[in-house]
Formats: C-alpha cells, structure tokens, sequence
C-alpha cells in the first residue's frame, strides 16, 4: 500500500529553495510514500464565498481540493514573509478549510516544514501554517515541524538537514488520520 503525501508550496518562485526541499523529498520518499507537489496554488483567487458556490467554485479551488482529498497526508514546506506563512499558502488553506468541518484536510495528518534565510528558520511561518490547518480540521503532527535557517548551511547538501527533513517525513507519514469532529 502507498501512502501519499500532498505537499503545498508555499512559495511561487521557480527556483525557490522551499520548492527544491519540496522536489527532493519526492524524489528520495522511502518505498511506499508518494509526494505530489500540489500545482497551481498561484492561480486561486483569494477565498471568497460568494464565488464558493457549487457549479461557481473556481476550477483551481476544484483541483486543490481534489488533489489534497486524495492524499493520505499533506506537507507545507514553506518559507516565511515578513515574520508569517506567505500567502499563497494561507489562501490555499482558507479554500482547504471549506466546506466548514468537511474541507479536504479535516481528520487528514499535516505537517510543515521549510527554509528561510533567517535566524529563526521561519518558525512563525510554521506556527502560523500549523495553527491554520488545525482549525480547518487537519491533524497537526508537531514532530514534523522543521524550520531550517539557511544563512550559514547550503540546506540542499548538507546532510544533517536532509536526514532532519527526511525523519519528519516518515513522522508524518507514520501519524494516524484522526476522525474529526465538525
């Protein structure tokens, strides 16, 4: 059986270092875990509920939901703008988080990790991302969350961050689902 993890970007730039941790756990997941990095985050509008209607919901929110309710787990890696989640990633968690107490997170082991070139590694970014997704129902696994500085160490080679990113990988994937309740 595999397991399949849906990992959020939470940065848009083609050559972020976020995405590139992102591309790397997909492609070093142990046997049997799937990472599929979540697609077209730039193209939601931000969350509107008037145009969150059946037949109206935008079909970027329609892929979103879908690719996350198909997953097992979900993944934010993330980077932090200006002491919080950027967003792109806060407005896919608000479009994540609807319909209220059935959005496609509820019940549904997430966590989040990340780089940023500061000293605190972006751990408001994480906070904020964790404490959002707890709302819209998901299971936050706290054991996951790695915020990684990335001033003093090239996080793509260094190979304490890459086993650190790695663990909380198969932390998150070893969480059980919870059955939440609305």
């Amino acid at each position: 059986m595999t397991t399949t993890v849906a990992v959020l970007v939470g940065s848009l730039r083609a050559d972020s270092v976020n995405r590139r941790v992102a591309e790397r756990l997909r492609d070093t997941a142990p046997e049997g875990v799937e990472l599929r990095i979540v697609e077209g985050l730039d193209l939601l509008p931000f969350y509107n509920e008037d145009v969150d209607a059946p037949g109206r919901t935008p079909e970027a929110a329609v892929h979103l939901r879908e690719q996350v309710a198909a997953a097992d787990r979900v993944l934010a890696v993330t980077p932090e703008y200006n002491g919080t989640m950027p967003a792109v990633l806060n407005n896919a968690l608000d479009w994540l988080s609807r319909p209220y107490g059935a959005g496609a997170v509820v019940g549904k082991p997430f966590g989040v990790v990340g780089v940023t070139p500061t000293p605190y590694g972006g751990k408001w970014s994480h906070a904020d991302a964790a404490r959002s997704a707890g709302i819209a129902g998901a299971t936050v696994v706290e054991d996951v969350t790695v915020s990684q500085s990335s001033i003093d160490v090239d996080v793509l080679a260094d190979e304490q961050v890459q086993q650190r990113l790695s663990d909380a990988l198969r932390t998150l994937v070893a969480a059980e689902p919870q059955t939440a309740a609305a």
